[in-house]
């Protein structure tokens, strides 16, 4: 069972970033994807999830309208696109899964990924 996060790397203020998140090992259509993400001396956050269907999905309020969630069942990936990206958007990023219902809450993840760092510069 594995998750292997992508896309990742070093960007300008104000660029877009896809980062994806590949699942192996895991009938991935049953479980549901978080993003999380964590800057250098905080606590980790959660960033995105998106039902194991990919009907639904949930953002970090002040992410709302600048990233999307999406995947594709057929390929085994999620997707998380970031667009306008600000400086403080720098950090290792997290794939997660989840069996059924997706969750805020990092806790509540069974599978993790390795991470991807983003780093914005100003």
């Amino acid at each position: 069972v594995q998750l292997v996060e992508s896309g990742g790397g070093s960007v300008r203020a104000g660029d877009s970033l896809r980062l994806s998140c590949a699942a192996s090992g895991l009938p991935f259509s049953s479980y549901s994807v978080g993003w999380f993400r964590q800057a250098p001396g905080k606590e980790r956050e959660f960033v995105a999830h998106i039902t194991a269907s990919g009907f639904d999905a949930d953002y970090a309020q002040p992410l709302k309208g600048r990233f999307a969630i999406s995947r594709d069942n057929n390929r085994n990936t999620a997707l998380l696109q970031m667009n306008d990206l600000e400086s403080e958007d720098t950090a290792v990023y997290y794939c997660a899964a989840k069996y059924n219902k997706p969750s805020y809450y990092d806790f509540e993840y069974t599978i993790w990924g390795q991470g991807t760092q983003v780093t914005v510069s100003s």
